[in-house]
């Protein structure tokens, strides 16, 4: 990528200035262990121009858990000629791989190195017990690129400013089944071994491979669920003909679906996150199976990484409000079309709920909160993860919407955006210059530069958006939750007037509004959360994991001891780290036996926790408990 090269990326060792990755080819034999949990064994093939005269080395992204056996230059039809490699240190995600080319090169010269290597243990590879998975018969596994860590998977550009094609041979143990982010799937019978092709360019961070006892159903015409074979009854039932309905309206939005297929792994209970946006095949929590379909417009926020984030990508991390606030941005679109006005704005009111929670946490000022972050050398991108880039930068996206004061103008500018950046990797800099292209009048006017809104003051100013766009449609919806609430929060409960409001219609974000607002106003006064079991049933007893959380809040906010047998079931069927740590540090700052029950429910669960989620919540325990 043209923009790609000129944009710095402090976060990567590779040689991206001098050389150009036009493929990559990854031949992998998967092991489950004993030694150790697994191994992925064997080698990846670069396929690179230079791109300057006199280059005679080359570094590659890499990590201390991965051992590289032998670098070789690739002869046609010969033998690979050995070439001199090393191992340098770079920050504490990774390391550097040096290699040392026979002769200097000129511009434009092709050349393939084969690297043989054996990995595992690093962050980006994880593999679960069969105790972690949802049938708890077969070991797992799977990777996690985003931000930095496919670097621990295979050696290479781990830059989001590169983007390139890729193809793999994947063997696996008999029964089980290979998938990965590619736009071709095959599997040949007589080795159990799986071939894959992504014919687009992508950023390594969205290559992704998962192994298991996964099957698939089809749901639409160009998509499959896959899931293990218990959970796939489940997953066929919950999307049938949605996943289709989402992507038409995408593509009538934002111009064409260029990934061929769009399918969903379910993934074992103790994946840590909502969705990755692989292309082609997004992996998702089972907590998405509500069982009523009342949690399938979660897909619409992956689905619409397919346009912005998988097809036009922020070049460095710095930047990632152009992957998350235009997708939020679209999320929001597509929604708006599905389900409404009113729906959509209140889904958007408790994403801003959450941004205002995140910025009197750090303080407005805090660098985080800019869009543009800067990331110093040796700092893990993942480090600067939080609400702002999604919601901040929905927010800076909205105002562009709102500066054009025509929606199908802004929604034709949306897909002009995505047909000039397509397939490549660009900074903000470049999205604006776009914009003001696009709309010279708005260029005339001056809109970059309005004292209050100046576009630099968006992008390099920490705080609350200047701009937030207008919700009020939500307020059908919001009022009546906020009514009720109220009529809870009361010293007498008033059940006549309570009974009066029919909550039997309310779609998941109106009850999450409505149970926020609970939480809020809890403790509530004796015997009132006994009594709000009781009258909804539908709420105390959800299967939809969004509503398990904020009731389970709500129970131990209010101490309410009959139901902690509901918190702990909820810990035991789940691992995802956005309701596992919020009721770890709810039940560690309250009673004593909520606090007796933190430490029962992770001693019996945190085998079945992602490494990372286990470690955050060994450190809530091991804090001063602030409780009563």
């Amino acid at each position: 990528m043209a923009a790609g090269r000129r944009v710095r990326d402090v976060a990567s060792a590779c040689s991206a200035e001098s050389f150009e990755l036009r493929h990559l080819h990854l031949a992998l034999r998967v092991a489950f262990g004993p030694p150790g949990p697994g191994r992925l064994e064997g080698s990846a093939r670069l396929e690179l121009r230079c791109l300057r005269d006199g280059a005679a080395e080359l570094s590659l992204d890499s990590h201390p858990s991965l051992a590289v056996r032998g670098v070789g230059l690739a002869a046609p039809g010969g033998e690979p000629r050995p070439l001199r490699a090393e191992s340098r240190p770079f920050a504490r995600y990774g390391s550097a791989l040096h290699v040392f080319l026979p002769e200097p090169l000129r511009a434009g010269e092709c050349l393939a190195l084969d690297i043989a290597y054996r990995t595992g243990e690093g962050p980006g590879v994880c593999w679960l017990t069969p105790e972690q998975t949802a049938g708890k018969q077969k070991p797992y596994m799977y990777t996690q690129g985003q931000a930095v860590l496919n670097r621990s998977f295979f050696p290479g550009f781990d830059t989001p400013s590169v983007k390139s094609t890729y193809s793999a041979t994947i063997k696996v143990p008999e029964g089980f089944t290979a998938v990965m982010s590619a736009t071709t799937w095959e599997k040949q019978e007589k080795d159990n071994t799986f071939t894959f092709k992504m014919s687009q360019p992508i950023p390594s961070y969205l290559i992704a491979l998962a192994v298991g006892d996964i099957v698939s159903a089809e749901v639409g015409p160009r998509s499959h669920v896959w899931a293990e074979p218990c959970l796939i009854e489940a997953a066929k039932k919950e999307y049938d003909g949605v996943i289709e309905e989402f992507l038409a309206v995408g593509e009538k939005l934002f111009g064409p679906y260029v990934w061929d297929r769009y399918d969903v792994l379910f993934m074992p209970p103790s994946f840590p996150f909502g969705g990755m946006e692989n292309p082609c095949i997004t992996f998702v929590t089972p907590c998405l199976l509500a069982g009523d379909r009342s949690l399938v417009d979660v897909i619409i926020h992956e689905i619409s990484h397919s346009w912005f984030g998988n097809l036009v990508t922020n070049a460095n991390w710095g930047e990632f409000w152009l992957n998350e606030g235009f997708t939020m941005y679209a999320q929001r679109r597509i929604s708006t079309v599905v389900y409404g006005a009113a729906y959509t704005c209140l889904e958007a009111a408790t994403g801003r709920a959450l941004l205002r929670q995140h910025m009197d946490t750090t303080g407005e000022d805090h660098p985080l909160n800019k869009l543009r972050v800067k990331i110093e050398p040796g700092v893990d991108p993942d480090d600067t993860y939080n609400e702002t880039p999604y919601e901040k930068g929905y927010c800076f996206v909205s105002y562009l919407a709102h500066l054009v004061g025509d929606q199908s103008k802004f929604d034709a500018f949306l897909q002009a955006y995505v047909n000039q950046f397509k397939f490549q990797s660009i900074m903000a800099d470049e999205a604006l210059e776009f914009f003001l292209e696009y709309f010279p009048e708005l260029k005339k006017k001056g809109v970059a530069t309005i004292p209050g809104f100046e576009f630099d003051r968006w992008l390099n100013t920490p705080g609350w958006p200047p701009y937030l766009p207008d919700l009020s449609p939500g307020e059908t919806l919001m009022k009546p939750a906020e009514g009720l609430a109220e009529l809870w929060a009361a010293s007498s409960l008033n059940m006549e007037a309570i009974k009066a409001v029919d909550i039997t219609a309310w779609k998941t974000y109106q009850l999450v509004f409505f149970l926020d607002k609970i939480l809020q106003k809890s403790p509530l006064p004796d015997g009132t959360v006994a009594k709000l079991s009781e009258t909804y049933p539908k709420i105390s007893r959800a299967q939809n994991a969004e509503l398990g959380l904020r009731w389970c809040q709500i129970v131990l906010k209010n101490s309410h001891e009959p139901e902690f047998g509901k918190v702990k079931e909820f810990l035991h069927s789940q691992g995802k780290q956005k309701y596992t740590l919020p009721l770890y540090r709810a039940m560690w700052s309250g009673s004593e036996s909520a606090r007796a029950l933190a430490v029962e429910t992770f001693s019996a669960t945190a085998s079945k926790l992602h490494v990372n989620v286990q470690n955050y919540v060994k450190k809530i325990l091991a804090s001063e408990p602030v409780g009563t």
